[in-house]
């Protein structure tokens, strides 16, 4: 039986909404309870990554509705918070379905509202959109994506004026504004063509986008005089998202131009008709490219998720197949290369510093170490990155910054964006491919050296799904069950427990629990900030692989009884 509250604003939304496909999609819900709880029974949740959600009707679901009330939200923040002057936001979105749609109508709430919208005129990645935000001065971004999650999700990500997603603060401050909302009477709207010919709309130009690609070129780890063959086979992937155009242009413009594109998911389309989790972490995701890449005979094969901002690689390895690499894999070979390239070329600064999260491979110390390279662990979550690169910019030393990454695929090398930037990543990932290639060596030989060097680290993500009102009241009780006391793992015993939501090491309060444990193993435990999803990364060092995936199994095959 539903709760009054929940039927009240069914009825509310059967009164209200006019849009023919939503409207039709609420008669549907009639007499199924189940239905109308999952679509009501709360707020899409909006947080420091803004709003995520399934499309559709409700007031848990991604429509115009919650759009246009998060977007009202941030326009009273802008208002209340910048001078008249400052007062203008910039906008992007991905291949994903209605981003154009949820885009172009936060453009008319903003000009509704008085507050100058900079609008890409097609899709554009995460990076573009971290990259006007500063370019433009900014009060603030805006980019509609739902990432690397399935074809039914939307979401709608902010940004502060320095080009990183928004702050708790800032993020508490704009929910508290949305929360003030009516959706149906409070939101402020104007036709998007209207707003173009008052020019409180304005479309962002090619100079702003041409200074991005620039700004990409210029994290090259090559003089110009080195001689690297470019002449790579590359098999390169969009996974019809938005990192067709500025991917191809940048590796073309720097002279990678064998360059085969998987033609099935080349153009955009948020239905994802190849792969329905468009996700570059995932094998099903990358199979097509695999396929592509032993059709060509390629070298390297790259895949960019659907609003760029991760990218995934594989490799032709000793038998003739093709290999995925980690994230955390590619994050060392980057971390490795950028240190060795920049120490030979005298363009190491005196004080460098790399950045990457807590739940990122603990072996990039070490080969930070070796370069005397500064190690910021952060929060999961890539704004904690490019909070680090403020830092250091309020501090005048924004140039001693020279890499961050998550395990997730995301990497930056350079401050000119706040966010990962796929773009970037395939360009050094092409390079670094090419600079060993010409020296008669494959990614995986690095690697390889890298753990001779090292020793052998593990780490493995594994992801458990509650989905609905009762999986989110289940994570909540299992992160309960963790914060409880545990002295081992799979008999491995647990030598610290650190919880975040008390705020160590000066980081924000955040629901995550990490285990250090004997033997240099580690677990840390997390709900996902995006998706209806428990995340448990496990972190083994051992000899060498087999001995590792033997211990990290055990430890995984333990955390079960939490999970189940």
């Amino acid at each position: 039986m539903l709760n009054e509250k929940i039927l009240a604003t069914y009825q509310t939304w059967m009164d209200s909404v006019k849009e023919p496909e939503l409207a039709e999609e609420l008669q549907s819900m009639r007499g199924d309870d189940a239905r109308i709880e999952d679509a009501f029974y709360r707020d899409l949740e909006f947080g420091t990554a803004g709003l995520r959600g399934v499309l559709g009707a409700g007031t848990n679901r991604m429509n115009v509705y919650t759009v246009g009330r998060a977007a009202q939200g941030l326009a009273n923040y802008v208002t209340q918070h910048f001078p008249e002057a400052e007062r203008s936001i910039a906008i992007s979105y991905d291949s994903r379905i209605n981003s154009e749609l949820f885009a172009r109508a936060s453009a008319g709430i903003f000009a509704a509202n008085g507050i100058k919208a900079y609008i890409y005129p097609h899709l554009m990645p995460v990076p573009c959109l971290s990259f006007a935000t500063r370019e433009l001065h900014c009060a603030a971004g805006v980019m509609v994506t739902a990432s690397h999650n399935p074809s039914k999700y939307n979401g709608y990500k902010v940004y502060g004026a320095d080009g990183c997603q928004i702050t708790t603060e800032a993020a508490d401050i704009v929910l508290a504004e949305i929360e003030k909302i009516d959706s149906f009477r409070d939101v402020k709207r104007m036709d998007f063509e209207e707003g173009l010919q008052s020019r409180m709309i304005s479309f962002i130009g090619e100079d702003i986008y041409g200074a991005f690609i620039a700004a990409v070129h210029s994290q090259t780890m090559l003089l110009p005089e080195d001689k690297v063959d470019k002449d790579v086979a590359i098999v390169y992937s969009p996974l019809n998202g938005a990192g067709l155009k500025p991917v191809l242009r940048t590796l073309k413009e720097s002279g990678f131009t064998n360059i085969t594109v998987v033609k099935e998911q080349e153009q955009p389309d948020g239905s994802f008709p190849t792969c329905p989790y468009p996700n570059p972490e995932i094998y099903e995701a990358m199979k097509l490219g695999m396929e592509y890449a032993e059709r060509e005979n390629a070298d390297l094969l790259l895949a960019t998720d659907p609003d760029c901002d991760r990218v995934g690689i594989a490799v032709r390895n000793a038998q003739g197949g093709y290999q995925l690499l980690t994230g955390n894999e590619t994050g060392m070979l980057l971390l490795d290369y950028i240190c060795s390239r920049r120490a030979a070329t005298g363009r190491m600064p005196k004080r460098p510093v790399m950045v990457k999260t807590i739940v990122s491979i603990d072996m990039a110390a070490r080969i930070a170490r070796k370069y005397g390279v500064e190690v910021r662990d952060v929060l999961t979550g890539f704004k904690f990155i490019g909070e680090q690169i403020g830092l250091l910019e309020k501090e005048g030393h924004r140039s001693d910054y020279i890499f961050g990454f998550e395990e997730s695929y995301g990497y930056l090398s350079g401050t000119y964006v706040r966010d990962k930037d796929a773009v970037d990543a395939s360009f050094l990932i092409c390079e670094m491919f090419a600079w060993y290639k010409t020296q008669g060596k494959g990614l995986l030989d690095r690697l390889n050296e890298l753990y001779a060097e090292y020793g052998y680290c593990l780490n493995k993500t594994h992801s458990y799904a509650f989905e609905g009102a009762s999986g989110f009241e289940k994570m909540q009780q299992i992160m309960q069950s963790f914060r409880a006391p545990i002295d081992s793992f799979a008999g491995i015993a647990i030598t610290e427990k650190l919880d975040y939501m008390e705020g160590l090491d000066g980081l924000p309060k955040s629901d995550v629990i990490k285990f250090r444990m004997e033997g240099n193993c580690s677990v840390v435990i997390r709900p996902s900030g995006t998706e209806p999803k428990m995340k448990a990364y496990i972190s083994v060092s051992a000899p060498d692989r087999p001995a590792a995936e033997a211990i990290e199994q055990r430890i995984a095959d333990d955390l079960q009884r939490f999970f189940a």
